[in-house]
């Protein structure tokens, strides 16, 4: 059984900054929330062999204060676009996993904004390479732990991605303030 999911990446995004109202069809991720079966309500795709499918996503709003730069990231889960039809607990650690990658480059998308000079010419062309390299290389990685795993099948490649995962976001806690 082959067990995929959906990345979404929203485009990168200048305009005013502000949070904006929370939406029902999202989950932020949380160290201390955990997804759910009850969590994916979309319909499974007709004729798919997949397991399940997760809808994951990084967006950033970017604005100048006072000529300083200011940023808001999220890293949401899409509730509407992920689903589930083989609903078992493994398969459900490995749909968070994908989730909690998304996190990690979310961290990185924020510690590489705080290392950014601001250079006020350039400044929508720096951000934007910013944004891609962060994006390439989680798409990098997301492909890596399918391939590796085998979609969670081959299961010590599994364990390994699942304890290789815990680490990084251990190891970037310092960048969590993002939200």
């Amino acid at each position: 059984m082959l067990l995929r999911r959906y990345l979404l990446i929203v485009p990168f995004l200048l305009g005013s900054f502000g949070l904006k109202k929370k939406d029902a069809g999202f989950i932020d991720w949380q160290a201390d929330r955990k997804l759910e079966w009850i969590d994916f309500e979309g319909n499974p795709e007709k004729g798919s062999d997949r397991a399940a499918l997760s809808s994951v996503q990084i967006n950033i709003n970017f604005s100048l204060k006072n000529d300083q730069p200011e940023w808001h990231i999220t890293c949401r889960f899409n509730k509407k676009k992920s689903w589930g039809k083989t609903k078992t607990d493994y398969i459900l650690s490995h749909e968070q996993a994908h989730f909690d990658i998304t996190e990690i480059f979310a961290r990185k998308l924020h510690q590489r904004m705080l290392a950014y000079q601001l250079n006020k010419r350039n400044f929508q062309q720096d951000l934007q390479e910013i944004y891609q390299k962060t994006m390439k290389e989680e798409n990098e990685m997301q492909r890596a732990y399918d391939q590796e795993t085998e979609h969670s099948i081959i299961r010590e490649k599994q364990a390994d991605w699942l304890e290789k995962i815990k680490k990084l976001l251990a190891d970037s806690e310092n960048f969590t303030n993002y939200r």
